[in-house]
């Protein structure tokens, strides 16, 4: 957000009462807590996040794929095992092991690809509904053609090197207050180049999680 932006200064001081009240509340609780809300807290953005997408899968799904219980029905399997792809990107993120920022172009290309190589081969693949041709999605790769999502039709691949650096190049030195403001429009903004066949999430998460010490809760 540009210096002088109306309402910035207001906003600024609202990310770091949010930054300064998560850390308080992550601290004041013992770890063992702590440890046990970040579990359930992110089986619930997992099924928010389906919800959002219209895939049918309860919260009682969630946790018996997170128990290797799957369903019999072939298509609930695949999105049991997707959803517990998503959780543990998140947990692998909340760890640590994540390394890097969120925002920068190997940042989101690592994401991917660890989302990805957790998915069953039947979610690798994408149709376009104009052909009915299918495309398979290559975890850490940009597409390599054109795409439509909903009633967007997203950036040339050909461009889409140079726009992921240029969107590294906005968001990657952004100060703390800066960075939790714009991990909403960072958000929109890839979902807006759209990198991949499919699979572009969590990336703000990763933006607010270098952000908000907040263990996970």
């Amino acid at each position: 957000m540009q210096e002088g932006t109306r309402d910035r200064g207001e906003l600024a001081e609202l990310a770091r009462e949010l930054t300064a009240r998560s850390t308080r509340f992550r601290r004041s609780l013992p770890d063992g807590v702590v440890i046990a809300l970040s579990e359930l807290v992110r089986c619930m953005s997992c099924y928010n996040r389906n919800l959002t997408e219209g895939y049918d899968t309860r919260a009682i799904d969630i946790e018996c794929a997170l128990n290797e219980d799957y369903s019999t029905d072939p298509e609930k399997r695949d999105l049991q095992l997707e959803a517990r792809a998503h959780i543990a990107v998140q947990k692998w993120m909340d760890e640590g092991g994540f390394e890097g920022k969120g925002t920068s172009f190997a940042g989101v290309v690592k994401i991917h690809r660890r989302f990805c190589e957790r998915l069953p081969e039947d979610l690798l693949w994408v149709e376009y509904p104009e052909t009915k041709e299918r495309g398979k999605i290559t975890p850490g790769k940009l597409r390599r053609r054109y795409v439509k999502a909903g009633g967007h039709i997203p950036v040339n691949p050909d461009a889409l090197p140079r726009l992921m650096q240029r969107f590294e190049d906005a968001y990657e030195k952004l100060g703390r207050p800066d960075s939790i403001i714009a991990s909403a429009t960072a958000h929109h903004r890839l979902l807006w180049l759209h990198p991949f066949l499919d699979g572009d999430g969590l990336m703000s998460y990763a933006m607010l999680r270098d952000t908000l010490d907040t263990g996970g809760i």
